[in-house]
């Protein structure tokens, strides 16, 4: 079995073999913060070539999707032209609102997108099978296969860009929940009685600490942020850290996003020293936060391990006799 199954270790095992030949990849597309991205991604993790597109604010959502579909079929070409690889499928992630397996996405970085078709269209474009899921839970998974969590069972990763979003590890198994939403920490009340969410509560961690909401605050863009600004921003992740700490039994919390790693070490001290504060129970006591270790390539790797997630749970399925499952098997 290839390296990739670490990066789900207690969902898929054991599990039937996706014969894999050395020229294999998945198709990975990342709707990002200013960022459509699109890359090849081995079995092993290996980002064989990448392309970008701008993402456009102020365009309608056709053209945004043309400025992807280019990127995509950019990739499909070099695979071929390029590299010589079969491409087996194709793992998307994306944060915003979004429906499970993202069959509909609204990103908070493409304001055109309200619950744009996106899983229907790529496959359509590709010709195929898709699997998605959110930003989040996507670096979970990349983290704990090739990163800073890696052979860690237990941890959280925490996205910190345009939106603030989340996915947990535990005991090896990347947690779904009923909607595909498990560990959205950005509606984790950090400041109460604070600014006004999106979800119509008020003090969420995104509505305090997303790129956007720093825009909101200050009158500028997320990269030109002061020091207080920064310092403010990891205060508030290290406090929705600790209560994931404490509630989930974790040790570990891996951050990225284009809003924590532009901060750097101002950002992560100062959430450090919360999670100290904060995470005081015997067995979370000494929990770290850290940047994730494959930074910019955490995206496309994450959407990688989505895509070979999905292909072994699919052939898991055709394997195994329906009669024979329970009610809430994978």
């Amino acid at each position: 079995m290839s390296d990739v199954a670490s990066a789900n270790v207690a969902a898929d095992t054991p599990a039937p073999e996706v014969v894999e030949s050395p020229v294999d990849v998945v198709l990975a597309v990342d709707v990002g913060a200013t960022f459509f991205q699109a890359g090849l991604v081995t079995a092993r993790g290996a980002l064989l070539d990448l392309s970008r597109a701008p993402i456009e604010a102020n365009v309608g959502p056709e053209s945004n999707y043309t400025a992807l579909a280019l990127t995509v079929t950019e990739m499909l070409e070099r695979a071929a032209s390029r590299h010589a690889v079969v491409v087996r499928s194709l793992g998307l992630t994306s944060g915003g609102h979004v429906s499970r397996g993202l069959d509909e996405v609204s990103p908070l970085s493409v304001p055109a997108w309200n619950n744009f078709p996106l899983r229907t269209r790529l496959e359509e474009l590709s010709g195929l099978d898709v699997y998605g899921d959110l930003d989040a839970k996507a670096l979970a998974l990349a983290e704990g296969w090739l990163g800073a969590a890696q052979g860690q069972p237990n941890f959280c990763a925490i996205t910190v860009s345009a939106g603030v979003s989340g996915g947990i590890i535990l005991d090896g198994d990347l947690l779904d929940g009923e909607s595909g939403y498990a560990g959205q920490i950005g509606h984790f009340i950090v400041e109460p009685g604070g600014r006004r969410c999106v979800c119509g509560t008020q003090g969420c961690l995104e509505a305090e600490a997303s790129g956007q909401a720093i825009v909101a605050i200050t009158g500028r863009p997320a990269t030109e942020s002061s020091y207080q600004i920064m310092q403010r921003t990891g205060d508030l992740v290290g406090r929705a850290a600790a209560s994931m700490c404490n509630s989930f039994d974790l040790s570990l919390v891996v951050v990225g996003g284009s809003v924590a790693l532009g901060f750097g070490s101002t950002f992560f001290h100062a959430a450090q020293v919360t999670l100290d504060e904060l995470a005081r129970q015997p067995y979370s006591r000494g929990a770290r936060i850290t940047p994730s270790r494959l930074g910019e390539q955490g995206p496309l790797v994450g959407a990688g391990a989505v895509g070979w997630r999905g292909l072994r749970r699919a052939a898991r399925r055709r394997t195994q006799a329906p009669a024979t499952q329970p009610p809430n098997a994978r």
